[in-house]
This record gives structure tokens, C-alpha cells and sequence, in this order.
């Protein structure tokens, strides 16, 4: 029987590696599908055990009737969607003028738009708070939205990837008689759906996670994001950890099904220049 080579030892080196890595990561997952399925006294049960024999898919429909869930989850939906637009018109048209015209002061501009990445969320907390609060958004959407309608980040991104896009072909159309918005429309947003796909997944995600800013800003039941909602499930002396951990599982869903659906060109967003540029 043959040895195997090095280079093949090598493979199931990494092939197992690997592997470790999806069942660690996909663990988490597991246990919180099958916690969600299990009733109260089997959560805490010794040794523990990942299926039951009688699972309860009742826990997902009991979540809508303890709490306001069906709401908070259009509410997230709705705030998620609205912030996910936004970013992707205003951050393509500032990146736009940062990749594609000439005008004094671009660079010094821009380096100030890099400048915002590295200033941490929790220090503009407060000060976009009060400002949300003196306009009276407070228990609004546009609270919700607005404060997020740009990103530094999707700023940086667009215009990395809108600087691959060949230079010759954006003169060509300017002789041709298109203005700027033409370009933008017909050529530049066309040529950039990769990184248009891979911001829009990166702010989805971000923003259907987002806890902090719906706490502080929203007092209302009917107001609250999906993630305020499941925090209500936590008391201080008792959870009811299979409801949710049913919530949780529907709260996964839509981010799951974003990726899913945007897998290829959030790939093809990442590795066709979108952090390179020229």
C-alpha cells in the first residue's frame, strides 16, 4: 500500500481543520434549534440532549401570542429595508464623486470620510440621540432610519470598486453627451451590482442586529425592533429559554435568507477589487 504523500497529508490537515471549524461554529445553531423544540424541563436536563422524542413546534406560534412578535419582526423588516436603500443610493453617489470626478480637495475629503471609521458608534451615541429627541422622533421611524441612512464604510467600499471601473469607458461615454447622473445610472451602478450586493448584505445584517440604538429610542411596544422584543422574553429570575430560543430561530431567518439569496455576489463584491482600487 502506497504512503500517502506530503502534499496529500497536508490536504486532511487542513480538510479537518476545517471541518472543526464548521462544527464549532454551526454548534451554537444546533443547540438553539433544538432547545427551541424542547419543553421547559428537558432545557436543563443531565446529560443534556440535542433531540427529543416529542419536540414542541408550538413554542413558534406561542412566541406571537406571549409577545408582540409579529409586529417587532415588520417593524425590524421595515427599519432593516428602509436604512438598506438608503445606504445603497447614498453611499454609491458619494462614492460616485469620489471615484469618478475631479474637484478640489477630493482626497483631503475623502480622508476625512476614513477618519469616521475609525470613531467607535458609542461615542456619536449620545449626541444623535439628542438630536433625534429635539426633533421628536423619539417612537418614530424616521428615528429609526435616518441616523443610519449613511455609512463611511459603504462609502469606502463603493469607491474602491468603482475606481476598478475602466477610466477609458467613462471618458468615452462623457464625449458620447451623457451627464454625470447617466453615467451614474446606466454605467457605474450597473458595473458595481457586485459591491452593491455586498454592501447591501453587510448593512442588513448590521442592522437587524442592531439592539442598542432601538432601545434608546424606542419606549413604545409597537415601536420595538424584533430584537427589543425577544429581550422582553429574559426576566431577572426566569426566562423561558425554548420560547426564546423559537424566537431567535425566527429572527435568524430573513438574515439567512439575504445571504443565501446574495451568496455569489457578495463573493463576487469581495474578491473583484471592492478593498483594492487603484
Amino acid at each position: 500500500m502506497a504512503r500517502p504523500t506530503r502534499h496529500s497529508a497536508w490536504d486532511w490537515v487542513i480538510f479537518i481543520a476545517l471541518l472543526a471549524g464548521v462544527i464549532i461554529t454551526c454548534a451554537p445553531f444546533a443547540w438553539m434549534i433544538s432547545t427551541a423544540i424542547k419543553p421547559n424541563a428537558e432545557v436543563f436536563r443531565f446529560p443534556p440532549t440535542l433531540w427529543v422524542e416529542a419536540p414542541l413546534w408550538d413554542n413558534f406560534l406561542r412566541v406571537f401570542t406571549v409577545i408582540p412578535f409579529g409586529r417587532a419582526f415588520a417593524n425590524s423588516l421595515m427599519v432593516t429595508g428602509a436604512i438598506t436603500i438608503l445606504q445603497l443610493i447614498v453611499c454609491s453617489m458619494a462614492a460616485y464623486a469620489f471615484a469618478c470626478l475631479q474637484f478640489r480637495g477630493r482626497e483631503v475629503l475623502f480622508l476625512i470620510y476614513l477618519a469616521a471609521l475609525m470613531v467607535p458608534s458609542q461615542v456619536t451615541l449620545i449626541p444623535n440621540f439628542l438630536v433625534v429627541r429635539n426633533l421628536g422622533w423619539i417612537d418614530t421611524y424616521q428615528g429609526l432610519i435616518l441616523p443610519f441612512a449613511f455609512s463611511s464604510f459603504g462609502t469606502f467600499l463603493l469607491r474602491q470598486y468603482f475606481k476598478t471601473i475602466p477610466r477609458e469607458l467613462i471618458e468615452a461615454s462623457r464625449l458620447d453627451g451623457c451627464s454625470h447622473w447617466r453615467i451614474y445610472l446606466f454605467i457605474v451602478l450597473p458595473l458595481g451590482k457586485p459591491a452593491l450586493a455586498a454592501l447591501a448584505i453587510f448593512a442588513f445584517v448590521s442592522q437587524w442586529n442592531n439592539f442598542l440604538w432601538p432601545l434608546i429610542t424606542t419606549t413604545k411596544p409597537e415601536m420595538q425592533t424584533v430584537q427589543i422584543a425577544l429581550s422582553t422574553l429574559q426576566g431577572q429570575f426566569n426566562t423561558d429559554w425554548p420560547l426564546l430560543m423559537a424566537g431567535s430561530v425566527l429572527a435568524t431567518m430573513p438574515v439567512l435568507a439575504v445571504f443565501i439569496l446574495g451568496n455569489k455576489a457578495f463573493i463576487s463584491g469581495l474578491t473583484a477589487g471592492s478593498f483594492g482600487g487603484k
